[in-house]
């Protein structure tokens, strides 16, 4: 099993910046692919970015030029910068792992007031 812990979530105003931490923790052989998925209420849970062990990376386009995924891999960490934050940028983020399965975190709300 494979545990996720998410951290860096709150409350910014338009035009203002917040890093995401996520952890992946337990029997852990390899992880392929990390990243990110928000879900604001109502809607469907949606890729934000996403990272290989290799290091390419796949963002969705409203987030493009903003945001910035990295990863730590010794550590079996991964990030996500964000910069220019909209309020359509407001949802809870998810943190997501893949090794044999995906396994998710429990989610960390992002606000962002205008």
């Amino acid at each position: 099993q494979v545990q996720l812990v998410e951290s860096g979530g709150g409350l910014v105003q338009a035009g203002g910046s917040l890093t995401l931490s996520c952890a992946a923790s337990g029997t852990i052989f390899r992880i392929n692919s990390m990243g990110w998925y928000r879900q604001a209420p109502g809607k469907q849970r949606d890729l934000v970015a996403t990272m290989t062990s290799s290091g390419t990376t796949n963002y969705t386009d409203s987030v493009k030029g903003r945001f910035t995924i990295s990863r730590h891999n010794a550590k079996n960490t991964v990030y996500l910068q964000m910069n220019s934050l909209k309020p359509e940028d407001t949802a809870v983020y998810y943190c997501t792992c893949t090794t044999w399965r995906p396994y998710w975190g429990q989610g960390t709300q992002v606000t962002v007031s205008s």
